[in-house]
């Protein structure tokens, strides 16, 4: 344990994550600020952003309201969404997608007009998708192109962030460490904005990228910010699940076209468990499929497109249908082998609609932010729309509100310089998650998990300087945090099911399951009281 030296940079807003989310944020925020982007990959383009191939939900088309969007979102959500951040989303999601199409992004057309593909739990065709499934690709290139545009706005790359700083109670930067060289470097900021994505990596199979292991969401909680909802996690019905293939999204756009699940003997098995069959809920249809696995006695189901238009189908889904292809699938031709893998965080830090946290100079936007959009279970292609206008709101509010520069020396950095391979470590990690705060879960379940994660015996009040050690401080954190909600929520909802308790509370829980400042201390917050 030791003080480290390091170099001090400042800058106006200092935005943490690189994904739809911070991008937003930037490009919002230079219009009147220096900004600076921190990213602790290698690439602007490593963010769960790039992989998201369904589209972006926004009422758009001549049949579509906010209206209905917003009826299907407050479905999804099973009872704990927060009716004024989902009046935002959907009112303002169509303009910011408007602004990426000024901007030069063009999503699919048929005929000069948009064309709107429909996903899970949605009523309608709603869904905006560019090059087929490479939605999330194209939307991120356009930001990252209008930010140098900007030229406003300098990216830090490979740059782990091991702390916020804070001074009497606010939010004033960041100390980060270089992922190659270990130089520290405090970063101080007028307003700081978190986006850092989600946490899918602390699951064994996950559609997450690597850089998805929860350190926005650890780094808030440290740093005294309220969390909320983190019992909450989505799991994807539909990955590739191949021996020897990493899990791959196969898109719930697929079966918005017609896909159909059937399980090892063959049978569509959907219609069994929902009226929306494939097209249910995304936790419906994940829980289907593990009950039909133990059913069967097998590891997958198949998604089975061989009854659609080939040519159409390779076409829409050029990169499932090529991805598909190197692992020797051909998927109009072959059904593919699916498994649920870990996919969205619906809660994380708690803000208002402009993106401000419990925390004073310190904002949220994207999946590390709770704003009460998602409930319990977050409607199919509203991620990619929420990164756009709460990051936007964010860089808004920070804009109106940016204080005076505080003139700090900030402290050094004491942390711990112990090296450890944690790969190990990581890897039980992800196997305790996965076998005990999975899809399913019950109290003897989560309490020896809770045991698990203590017996490591790792500490996470003083930061380690190796970003390997200090990413796995943040897994377990997060860990410990799920848990424990998960088994204070003594119902199922959404993304939170409970075999010991398998039916929807809402006379003891229409609440929220909220943590600050310890993990042990766990308290509730009732439906529309305010953040």
């Amino acid at each position: 344990m030791l003080e480290s030296e390091h170099e001090v940079r400042e800058t106006d807003v200092l935005v943490i994550g690189a994904g739809i989310a911070g991008l937003s944020a930037a490009v919002e925020a230079s219009k009147g600020a220096r900004v600076t982007v921190l990213t602790k990959a290698s690439s602007s383009s490593e963010s769960a952003t790039r992989y998201a191939q369904g589209g972006v939900a926004a009422a758009l088309s001549p049949a579509d309201r906010p209206e209905l969007h917003f009826e299907d979102t407050i479905r999804a959500g099973d009872g704990l969404c927060d009716e004024e951040a989902v009046n935002v989303l959907v009112h303002e999601g169509p303009d910011r997608v408007r602004e990426l199409i000024e901007w030069g992004l063009q999503f699919d057309t048929e005929n000069g007009e948009l064309v709107f593909g429909r996903e899970g739990a949605h009523r309608l065709h709603r869904v905006l998708h560019a090059h087929g499934d490479a939605t999330g690709e194209m939307i991120e290139r356009t930001l990252v192109d209008r930010a140098k545009a900007l030229g406003a706005i300098e990216l830090l790359k490979n740059r782990f962030t091991l702390r916020l700083i804070t001074h009497e109670g606010r939010c004033v930067g960041v100390h980060a460490v270089h992922e190659q060289t270990g130089e520290i470097t405090a970063i101080l900021a007028r307003s700081v904005v978190l986006a850092t994505g989600g946490l899918g990596q602390i699951y064994k199979s996950t559609t997450n990228p690597t850089v998805a292991t929860g350190d926005g969401a650890a780094l808030a909680f440290r740093a005294g910010a309220e969390m909320a909802d983190l019992e909450f996690i989505q799991f994807h019905p539909t990955a590739l699940m191949l021996e020897g293939a990493p899990p791959f999204l196969i898109s719930e756009a697929v079966r918005g076209e017609g896909a159909i699940l059937r399980n090892a003997r063959g049978e569509r098995f959907m219609l069994d468990y929902h009226e929306m069959a494939e097209l249910a809920p995304r936790d419906v249809v994940s829980r289907a499929i593990v009950s039909e696995l133990r059913r069967t006695g097998t590891e997958t189901v198949v998604l089975d497109l061989t009854h659609l238009d080939a040519n159409y189908i390779r076409h829409r889904f050029p990169t499932i249908s090529k991805t598909c292809e190197s692992y020797g699938i051909d998927i109009t031709r072959q059904p593919i082998p699916v498994h649920p893998s870990a996919h969205y965080s619906m809660g994380g830090v708690i803000t208002d609609t402009w993106g401000r946290t419990s925390v004073p100079g310190l904002y949220a936007c994207g999946e590390v932010a709770c704003t009460g959009i998602h409930g319990a279970n977050r409607l199919a292609s509203n991620s990619l729309l929420e990164g756009l206008v709460f990051g936007n709101r964010a860089a808004r509010a920070i804009l109106r509100e940016l204080p005076k520069r505080i003139p700090l020396t900030p402290e050094e950095l004491v942390c711990d310089r112990e090296e450890m391979d944690t790969s190990e470590l990581a890897a039980t990690l992800r196997r305790i998650n996965s076998e005990h705060v999975g899809i399913a879960r019950d109290a003897r379940l989560l309490q020896e998990a809770l045991r698990a994660f203590e017996a490591f015996g790792i500490e996470d009040s003083l930061p380690n300087c190796h970003p390997r050690v200090a990413e796995f401080q943040n897994m377990l954190t997060v860990s410990r945090l799920i848990a424990r909600a998960a088994l204070k929520r003594e119902e199922s909802r959404g993304g939170h099911y409970r075999t010991d308790f398998p039916r929807r509370d809402d006379e003891k829980w229409r609440r929220h399951v909220v943590f600050r400042g310890d993990v042990t201390e766990v308290r509730e917050r009732l439906v529309g009281d305010s953040w």
